[in-house]
């Protein structure tokens, strides 16, 4: 077996900040999810300057100021919808609740960014939809399971690089570990939104973006509680197939069953077959070695490529989602993307087929 660094594919310079300190201000609201830390430390990363945090719990709100200390606490939320100051609201609440949020964002004028999933019904989404429409205000969407994973952010760039060919089909595999210590919500249907609405929407968006597609039909989908009755509410297996515009097909499987073994909280991964080549994505863990999380496998006509995608390639979508807001363009992701996404996450858990456990 031949085994090369994939060096005749260049990845892109680390991506630095692109505003000072000051000229970009959001504030975070809505600390239900711990998805927060991370979009707050990948718009600080990119020089935006977290201005407030706003969240009814204390509790929350203290461990989020154990994080970032320098944060002022705004008594409510409408103290920080109305900072002129403030360009730009995070928000992780409750999944069923975001989109209640983002609307308000945006009727104060703020951009929004929402962690996945962002919203859990077709109503909400056509109330996003007639708001971003009418006030050209942002609905960005935390899909971290691409733009804040340097293997997923080089996979693209090969891909845009032409090195596996015309996408024919992604496959994403999302398993998840359960743990212990979740909320109640987290457990209720109506407000996490089902399985492949809520860690299925990274694979939805996954599979678009590697394909270059801007729409797709779900043709199957399923869903079920193969072994936790304790919590009815539940999913915790869900799969689905799409097939893209382009022609491309995509599948998705995600779960709540990694095992204690494992040493990260899933194995998450990504195959893309092109007419060219293909690429498989070890996103957090090269099982049963030492090596860590970032590896991308890359086999084309020259060989079989093993590239370590960490610290090469940082996380443009965070500056590409500042300049975007200050510029009103839609470099980091166009806003009927991130719809996209969310809408065939909906629609494939609405429509999916209970498995019997």
């Amino acid at each position: 077996m031949t085994t090369t660094s994939g060096a005749a594919y260049a990845p892109e310079p680390i991506p630095a900040p692109v505003v000072g300190a000051g000229d970009f201000s959001f504030a975070a609201v809505g600390l239900d999810h711990g998805h927060i830390y991370g979009m707050c430390e990948g718009l600080m990363g990119a020089g935006a300057t977290l201005k407030w945090v706003y969240d009814p719990d204390p509790a929350k709100v203290a461990e989020f100021r154990d994080k970032f200390p320098d944060v002022q606490v705004a008594r409510a939320e409408d103290e920080v919808l109305g900072d002129d100051e403030v360009r730009l609201v995070a928000g992780a609440p409750v999944t069923s609740e975001r989109c209640a949020l983002g609307l308000r964002a945006i009727e104060a004028g703020k951009d929004y960014f929402v962690d996945k999933a962002p919203l859990t019904t077709l109503d909400q989404l056509a109330a996003a939809r007639e708001a971003t429409a009418r006030t050209g205000r942002k609905y960005a969407v935390y899909y971290s399971e691409r733009i804040h994973v340097e293997a997923a952010v080089l996979a693209g760039q090969l891909i845009d690089q032409g090195a596996i060919g015309r996408v024919l089909q992604v496959m994403g595999l999302g398993p998840h570990r359960l743990g212990t210590g979740r909320p109640d919500w987290f457990y209720e249907k109506e407000k996490y939104g089902g399985i492949l609405c809520d860690i299925g929407s990274h694979n939805f968006e996954q599979m678009l973006h590697f394909a270059g597609a801007k729409d797709a039909e779900v043709g199957y989908s399923a869903i079920a509680n193969y072994n936790h009755p304790e919590h009815p509410g539940l999913d915790d297996f869900g799969e689905a197939s799409i097939v893209m515009d382009t022609g491309a097909s995509g599948y998705v499987r995600v779960d709540w069953f990694t095992p204690d073994g494992l040493s990260t909280w899933g194995d998450g991964r990504t195959f893309v077959l092109g007419t060219e080549g293909y690429l498989e994505l070890r996103k957090y863990a090269n099982v049963a070695t030492d090596q860590g999380p970032g590896h991308v496998f890359l086999v084309d006509g020259k060989g079989e490529h093993h590239i370590v995608a960490e610290g090469k390639v940082g996380f443009p979508y965070f500056g590409q989602l500042v300049l975007d807001c200050l510029e009103r363009t839609e470099t980091a992701m166009t806003q009927e993307h991130a719809f996209k996404a969310a809408e065939l996450s909906v629609l494939a858990q609405q429509g999916a087929r209970v498995l019997s456990a």
